[in-house]
Formats: C-alpha cells, sequence, structure tokens
C-alpha cells in the first residue's frame, strides 16, 4: 500500500495541476508596484511573509494583527525593503468593530484599494472535539464573519479600482479531517460564502476577483507547534506559499491549490474515492500522541 500511494499520490497531483493551471499566464512583480493591499494577520507566519514580499514589490501595504509590537517590526521591515509605503492598524478580530476599522483606515490614508489579503485565524486546540460550542461561535466569528465584515466594507472601494479579495484558507475547509472540527467548519464556511459571492459578481458583472487558497501543512510556527507531535508530514515552506498566494491573486485565478501535489491529490480523491481518501487521512496521523 504505502509504494502504490507514493506512486499515485504525485501522479494525481499532477493531473490536477495541469487541470487547473494549463492557461498560459504570466506574473511579473510590477503588477504590484503602487498597488494598496491590506494584508490581515501579518504579524508572523504567511501574512508575514506576504508583506515582506508585497515590500519588495513596491506596494503600499496596511497590515493588520493583534500584536502591536511584532506589527511595528514588521511595518519597519517593509520600508527597508522598499514597500512605497507601510503603516499598521492593531487589534482583534473578535471586536465585530474592527474590521470596518481597518478599511475605513484604508481609506482615510489611500482614498482607494486594489487587494484585500484576509489570513488571520483565531487560536483553535489540535484534539478531539470537546463539546466547546463557545469556541466554535467565538471562532466563526474570527475566522469567518470577520472575513465576511470586511469584505463588506472594502467592496465600494474595490470595485472602483477592480480589485481582487484573496482569501487564505485550508484544505481542512475543503475535506474533512479529525482533530480540527472548529477550525475545519471555519473554514467550510469560507468556501461556501466566497465561492457564491463569486457567482453574484459574474452575474452582476462586478469585476473583483476573488482568489480562495487552498493550503496544506506550512511551516509557520503556529502550525508545526499546533500538529508536528501528530502529523508525519514534512511541512511547506512558508516563504514560497505566501509569493504563491500573491501570484495567484494579482493572476485572478479561481483557487490556490499549495502545495499543489498534495493539495490537488487529497481534492481529486475526495470526488473519486472519499472513503479510501477517509481511511488515508486517519492513518497519516499518530493517533497515539493526541492526548483527550
Amino acid at each position: 500500500m504505502g509504494l502504490l500511494l507514493k506512486i499515485f499520490i504525485p501522479l494525481l497531483g499532477l493531473a490536477l495541476a495541469f487541470y487547473f493551471y494549463s492557461a498560459p499566464e504570466n506574473f511579473n512583480e510590477e503588477m504590484l508596484r503602487g498597488k494598496r493591499v491590506i494584508v490581515t494577520g501579518a504579524s508572523s507566519g504567511i501574512g508575514e511573509q506576504m508583506a515582506y514580499h508585497l515590500a519588495r514589490m513596491e506596494a503600499h501595504l496596511l497590515l493588520t494583527a493583534r500584536t502591536e509590537a511584532k506589527l511595528q517590526k514588521v511595518v519597519k521591515r517593509c520600508l527597508e525593503l522598499g514597500a512605497a509605503s507601510a503603516r499598521y492598524v492593531s487589534g482583534s478580530m473578535e471586536d465585530t468593530t474592527f474590521p470596518e476599522v481597518v478599511v475605513k483606515e484604508a481609506e482615510n490614508t489611500w482614498g482607494g484599494l486594489d487587494v484585500l489579503i484576509l489570513n488571520h485565524i483565531g487560536y483553535t486546540y489540535f484534539n478531539y472535539f470537546n463539546g466547546d460550542v463557545g469556541h466554535i461561535r467565538k471562532l466563526l466569528e474570527i475566522n469567518f464573519l470577520s472575513y465576511v465584515a470586511m469584505t463588506v466594507s472594502a467592496l465600494p472601494m474595490l470595485k472602483e479600482s477592480e480589485g481582487s479579495i484573496i482569501v487564505v484558507s485550508s484544505v481542512a475547509g475543503k475535506t474533512a479531517a479529525p482533530f480540527s472540527a472548529p477550525y475545519s467548519a471555519t473554514k467550510f464556511a469560507l468556501d461556501g460564502f466566497f465561492s457564491s459571492l463569486r457567482h453574484e459578481f459574474i452575474i452582476e458583472k462586478v469585476n473583483v476577483s476573488i482568489t480562495l487558497c487552498i493550503l496544506g501543512y506550512i511551516d509557520t510556527e503556529n502550525a508545526v507547534r499546533a500538529v508536528s507531535h501528530a502529523i508525519q508530514d514534512t511541512p511547506a515552506p512558508k516563504e514560497e506559499c505566501a509569493l504563491e498566494i500573491i501570484k495567484s491573486g494579482v493572476l485572478r485565478r479561481r483557487e490556490l491549490h499549495y502545495p499543489s501535489r498534495a493539495v490537488g491529490s487529497l481534492l481529486l480523491l475526495r470526488d473519486i474515492a472519499p472513503d479510501f481518501l477517509d481511511s488515508l487521512i486517519r492513518s497519516s496521523y499518530k493517533v497515539e500522541n493526541i492526548r483527550r
């Protein structure tokens, strides 16, 4: 079985990658020069790396996260790397008024917006579901409802600029896995909302793109700390992941799958052999390392 999977999974990934990305598209860093970009969850991990890439591309940046001290360091580094401008707004997405505050800051500073990158997540556990409905409600507020609120606030400016919305999601929002029920629920919600909104934009001829980024296991500090004891896979690099997110959003792609082979294979198996996929997922965890 192990040898079969080693052969089968890469072939599936290549097939799916060809299906999604066969169209000729060229990314040029100058596409971001002077663009006005909001990045949420920008104090660490993928969000921080996106900020650095965008800075090198000479974009105008508005960064947000909970921790002001970390944001100050990221903004300082972005200016050193060549950002056209960089500023921050610190606060928690648990505050239902905060998404509008961030967007209003962009409007007051720039008078418009070209790219909205929604990347922040709330803290959750990696374990058996403990029955805490309140935790799910709180996580939905941060991981889902604040994404909706920011989109609603930013949409008038994005319509005017014919801009882009980039939604950072997860393979956990496409196919279920154990030990992540609250997190997975919020990511499935993102897919449902933004995929439906994309339809409406097309029907109404609204020229604002929506790119849903389906990410696998990435080597961010938070992800490695949370799951490395139970997941046998090697995480993919956050620096490359961040760049692929930016490229996909600017090229106005429907979805990004990263790492493409691993995520693409899972999604194809979900559709053609769901029971086999479920078994494969369960076997990939070191269940003995999960403590209730």
